[in-house]
């Protein structure tokens, strides 16, 4: 194979933003630092652009245990390239400018001539290898998607070969997400605070969970950002975002309150961007812990729930009702029949489950994790009480929710995921396998689809593949997967260029501003 260039309620607000509404974002955007709106720009580019998140970054390395995070990604899609990327719904030359398969196992790449990192040193296929062996033998949360790599071979400086265990289907997208860095770099004690990459921006400074200011690199093989300075900071509450961005203080932000989109719209210099998202909410149980280790208490609890309801009634049209564990927009996406809403079935579930005197269980989640992560929390909680399931609601430092998560100490925990990849393969593949065990759930068979469809190269096969999956997993109600969320943006109208991305991840490079 040959490749060549080719809503909601007011609550949701005053949620947000409880008592930190009118922060001092102005004490942030003062001064010169780059992207800090209104200074002056370099010749030849744009003013500098504020571009606010809801997440906080905490850490720039792109291999690290941060590395899949919505934020660290946003970050990173800025400061490094990748050998693959997706433009659209295909999947397109980066740092390579080709590809070929000899066999089933194997996988050659020429690279780019012309790519120089942040420090002025020449990329090199070294450099690439280094980078890949680097996250095939890391623990991190990408460790999945490479354990399959035998080999990563660099036999002049323009070709890399990597050589797999058994075919792998998946490697192309997951290319998308393997960013490189300088050989010269790893194992440095400063990569995760200030790193050297070869992306369109290089960094300025950075103050983790407060604000990353990025500068143009002196030169991009795809050519030069047009803005003079890109600023990230960190805004978790709704409110000053929103602010912030009526006013001109910042010039993008996203994820958008439903009840901000209206009144957004009609705003003077303001205008709104939507398409079909890639994130959504979940929650799973500890299938390994009882009483979630029997499945028929799972599915009682979600007979307990008017999903569509509590839908609407937060996120409006801001998100919809799920109907498979991972969105439509994904690849691999297959809908399934929805859990009826019917409290009295549930009860009499639990009863036949040996628990028609009640469960007493909790559920885990930290603050920032998605719009409105609290009142969804609240309204699952409320509605499993009503048919015997008491809830200890568990709002946590997102620090603490990872360890408790991924050493399975919790009953439900509920987040946001995002499939980043647009493949099925991203969390189906990553997550739900026995060997992964991410949430206590062990399944064979689903392991034998899964191991099948990431093997194989036939994308259709892969398609049908993911239904089963699917099917599976909404069958045995591993978790309760309740919205997915649009992906929509605010932006002031002085903005060009803007592209808006499914995965919560824009690119910068291309956008201007003016004014």
């Amino acid at each position: 194979m040959t490749a060549t260039e080719g809503v909601g309620r007011r609550r949701f607000l005053t949620l947000l933003g409880a008592g930190v509404a009118g922060a001092s974002l102005p004490a942030l955007v003062s001064g010169c630092a780059p992207g800090a709106p209104g200074t002056a720009a370099a010749p030849g580019r744009n003013r500098p652009l504020s571009a606010a998140f809801y997440q906080a970054i905490n850490d720039l390395d792109p291999h690290g245990a941060s590395a899949v995070d919505e934020a660290s990604l946003l970050a990173n899609r800025q400061i490094y390239d990748t050998l693959v990327t997706r433009r659209g719904e295909e999947l397109a030359p980066s740092l390579a400018t080709s590809w070929r398969q000899p066999d089933d196992t194997s996988w050659e790449f020429t690279l780019r001539e012309d790519v120089v990192f942040h420090d002025g040193a020449k990329l090199t296929s070294a450099d690439v290898k280094a980078s890949l062996e680097r996250l095939a033998a890391s623990d991190g949360p990408q460790k999945p998607l490479w354990s399959a790599v035998d080999s990563v071979e660099a036999p002049d400086p323009r070709t890399i070969r990597i050589t797999t265990k058994e075919p792998l289907g998946t490697l192309l997208v997951n290319l998308t997400l393997a960013f490189v860095i300088p050989a010269t770099q790893i194992g440095k004690a400063d990569l995760s605070r200030k790193p050297i990459g070869s992306g369109p921006f290089a960094v300025e400074s950075f103050t983790p969970s407060s604000q990353l200011l990025l500068k143009p690199a002196a030169k991009h093989w795809g050519g030069a950002a047009k803005l003079s300075g890109l600023r990230l900071p960190y805004i978790p509450e709704a409110s000053t975002r929103m602010t912030s961005l009526q006013n001109g203080e910042v010039d993008v932000t996203w994820i958008i309150p439903p009840d901000e989109l209206k009144r957004l719209g009609g705003v003077k210099g303001v205008r709104i961007e939507s398409k079909p998202g890639l994130n959504y909410f979940l929650a799973w149980f500890n299938c390994g812990r009882k009483p979630f280790s029997d499945p028929r208490v799972r599915r009682a609890l979600h007979h307990a729930l008017d999903i569509k309801g509590i839908v609407s009634s937060l996120y409006g049209d801001a998100a919809t009702v799920m109907d498979a564990p991972i969105p439509p927009a994904v690849f691999g996406h297959a809908p399934q029949q929805p859990y009826p809403y019917d409290p009295d079935l549930a009860k009499r579930e639990l009863a036949e489950a040996g628990h028609g005197s009640g469960i007493r269980t909790s559920m885990m989640w930290f603050k920032d994790t998605g719009p409105l992560a609290t009142e969804l929390a609240q309204s699952i909680i409320s509605a499993w009480a009503k048919v015997g399931v008491v809830v200890e609601p568990q709002q946590i430092e997102k620090a603490a929710w990872i360890k408790r998560l991924t050493a399975l100490d919790w009953d439900i925990e509920l987040q946001v995921n995002t499939v980043t990849t647009g493949d099925a393969d991203y969390t189906l593949g990553r997550l739900y396998t026995s060997t992964a065990n991410r949430m206590g759930y062990r399944n064979k068979e689903l392991d034998g689809i899964l191991a099948k469809a990431r093997s194989t190269s036939d994308q259709d096969e892969r398609k049908s593949l993911y239904g089963q999956a699917c099917e599976i997993i909404w069958r045995d109600a591993v978790g309760v997967f309740p919205a997915a969320l649009s992906s929509t943006y605010g932006l002031r109208s002085t903005v060009t260029g803007f592209v808006p991305a499914a995965n919560s991840q824009p690119e910068f490079r291309t956008v201007s501003t003016a004014g």
